[in-house]
């Protein structure tokens, strides 16, 4: 076994690896940017080496400085986490001609399965199901463009050394095809330095079911069984669970001896991910298709840990270090049901766009990681860090298993509800809404859930104004509680000899104003007037939060003030209010019409428009690219182009205005 190893990554995989590392008395080696100086990862790790610039071409890609800060620190092996250098061939041959172990499979399993269209091609003398589609050599857009014709819409565009959803389009109909093509290309070429695609039919109803895959330098293979990924936005998981609901043990063998069958096909060894797509047809029944192979271990690996006991980052090590795998395929079984919940720095009601910004809160549920009935969070942030635009927006991995997927479900939306973040937009509502659908709560899965319940997924408000803003009163009074003095003149609770006290609130509520009066009675009771509804108002301070009642309503909640606004958390939702200063606020202009400003920090990529252009209402301006992902910049009215600030390939800041439109 290997005494020190250095992780080429960053964030909470570079933080999960260690952590085994650690308990297997293996030392470990981080390596940092200058973004990530202070980064979670860096502490975690027994030494930490500065390998270059916060963008990742600058640092996590350049595999040539972090070979020499594992030659120089005497690690003996790297392991890759995902992402980054995890699947590409070179750093792989790279580590073995330098002397160093590589934690995954050989280089030329990462070649034969890292291009999809040469992998599909394997598979199919494999004898692996495959979706029908084109996988050539030929990147002829006019070409492409026929087979997609040929195959029948819709159709999948992906990138051919793709993953995580990027340089991915579906498409509708032919008139599509060539915008959505050129936007794969360019996202492939910037994520992977290939712009090479393929084109496959878009199945209907599809699930998406991957099996996790072992094998070792000994010729043995087993499959851990199967995750269902399904629930997707972006083509980008959303939530995994462990094991595919629906599945007869006859198909999990079947998808099971596939997988194996795909990794012995490339003579495989490590951790890997065989995904397939699954058709639903009318007739309750399902077929398979092979997808891809990913030649690394996966973001949703925990659900596997969960379901089955075991911590597949110590198979990686053993296998790497020679040992045979640890258990046959006889000796593995699934116990009971987990799911876990990706969260992430973005605004779901806003397309999803990512966000960036510090995590001023940071509140986790209590957790007791690998074991089974438990809560687990597995990240590689900190109260107090920064999310930047350098990197991918996943702030944690809430994992959670049960007995059964209803005990799971509970527990999951129980411990999303403990989880507070405030300091930028993240999708942890949304991720509860998503589990209170029908569709996913009755375990109807396919990957167009999100836009099947689109009206229940989107722009809710769980909390509701008058909640809302007896919390935000209640928090003021128990602030100004705690800095009063001693003597009764500096008591703020509305006392007097005569009358009755009353206060004035003036709040922002979900975009529109809102007004509150609260009345100091004289027996020491609070009476609380929100819009229409009036009644008494009680609270008490409980731990971190306070338990409040307001117009028959009883709740414990937690109140984090920010500036004017507070971020109001309760079991069953939260929700941002604002307190308004009339003086504050008094002569404020209005909001200027026909600005465009990036959204976030990013590259202007190209502009669809002249100076001079008309445009409609809707139609696309602009397109950046931040976190490795590209966003479309639309005009917010019909109008004409005045100006383009920038030019394609400018970095610009968040705010930045790209360019003038006079509505």
């Amino acid at each position: 076994m290997f005494n020190k190893i250095l992780i080429a990554n960053r964030g909470e995989i570079a933080c999960r690896v260690a952590a085994t590392a650690r308990r297997m008395a293996i030392r470990t080696v981080a390596v940092y940017s200058d973004a990530d100086a202070n980064a979670k990862h860096v502490s975690f790790c027994d030494e930490a080496v500065h390998i270059g610039g916060s963008a990742p071409k600058d640092s996590y890609l350049r595999w040539e400085r972090i070979i020499e800060a594992a030659k120089a620190t005497g690690a003996q092996a790297i392991h890759p986490g995902y992402g980054f250098l995890s699947e590409n061939e070179e750093f792989a041959q790279a580590c073995l001609d330098a002397g160093l172990v590589f934690i995954g499979p050989p280089a030329s399993a990462i070649k034969a399965m890292g291009l999809k269209a040469e992998s599909k091609r394997l598979m199919e003398k494999a004898g692996v199901p495959l979706v029908p589609g084109y996988h050539g050599s030929d990147q002829d857009p006019a070409l492409l463009k026929r087979e997609a014709d040929r195959i029948g819409y819709p159709v999948l565009i992906k990138a051919s050394a793709g993953g995580g959803g990027k340089g991915m389009r579906a498409v509708e109909k032919s008139e599509d095809f060539e915008a959505a093509l050129a936007s794969c290309k360019r996202e492939a070429i910037s994520s992977f330095g290939d712009d090479a695609v393929l084109v496959e039919k878009y199945a209907q109803r599809p699930r998406h079911i991957e099996i996790q895959v072992f094998g070792d330098s000994h010729g043995n293979y087993v499959y851990l069984f199967e995750r269902d990924c399904s629930v997707q936005r972006r083509h980008q998981k959303v939530l995994e669970e462990a094991p595919a609901p629906g599945m007869t043990q006859a198909m999990r063998q079947q998808m099971g001896e596939a997988a194996v069958a795909a990794a012995r096909a490339v003579n495989y060894v490590g951790a890997g991910t065989v995904e397939f797509i699954v058709e639903q047809r009318a007739d309750g029944s399902m077929n398979f298709f092979f997808m891809e192979m990913n030649t690394r271990l996966q973001v949703e690996h925990p659900v596997t840990e969960a379901i089955t006991g075991l911590d597949l980052v110590e198979w990686q090590l053993r296998v790497a270090s020679g040992q045979k795998l640890p258990l046959a395929q006889e000796q593995l079984a699934i116990c009971g049901h987990a799911i876990e919940a990706r969260i992430c720095a973005e605004s779901p009601d806003n397309n999803f766009l990512p966000a960036t910004g510090t995590l001023h809160v940071y509140q986790k549920p209590v957790c007791t990681n690998f074991e089974r009935g438990a809560v687990r969070i597995d990240d590689g942030v900190r109260e107090g860090d920064t999310i930047s635009p350098y990197y991918d927006s996943m702030v944690a991995k809430l994992i959670v298993h049960g007995q059964t997927r209803e005990e799971a479900l509970a527990r999951l939306d129980q411990a999303l509800a403990q989880t507070h973040i405030v300091g930028l937009s993240t999708n942890v509502q949304f991720l509860r809404y998503v589990l209170r659908t029908p569709s996913f709560a009755q375990a109807n899965l396919d990957t167009a859930l999100i836009q099947r319940e689109e009206a229940l997924l989107f722009k809710q408000e769980p909390v509701g104004l008058a909640l809302a803003a007896a919390a935000a009163i209640a928090q003021a009074l128990l602030t100004e509680k705690a800095a009063e003095g001693s003597d009764p003149f500096s008591r703020r609770d509305g006392w007097q000899t005569h009358g009755v006290t009353q206060r004035r609130f003036e709040f922002e509520f979900q975009g529109a104003p809102a007004q509150a009066e609260l009345r100091y009675l004289h027996d020491g009771a609070l009476q609380l007037k929100v819009g229409e509804l009036s009644g008494p108002l009680w609270f008490t301070k409980s731990g971190q939060g306070m338990d409040i009642e307001f117009a028959g309503q009883r709740l414990s909640v937690a109140v984090y003030p920010r500036g004017e606004v507070d971020h109001v958390f309760t079991a069953r939702g939260a929700t941002q209010i604002t307190a308004i200063d009339l003086l504050a606020h008094a002569g404020e202009g209005q909001a200027e019409t026909g600005r465009l400003s990036a959204p976030m920090p990013g590259k202007v990529v190209s502009f669809a428009v002249k100076a001079g252009d008309k445009v409609s209402k809707g139609q696309p301006l602009a397109v950046m690219e931040a976190m490795k992902m590209e966003h479309t910049i639309a005009a917010p009215a019909d109008g004409v182009v005045q100006e383009l600030l920038y030019a394609p390939g400018d970095q610009v800041v968040e705010g930045a205005e790209l360019l003038r439109l006079a509505v």
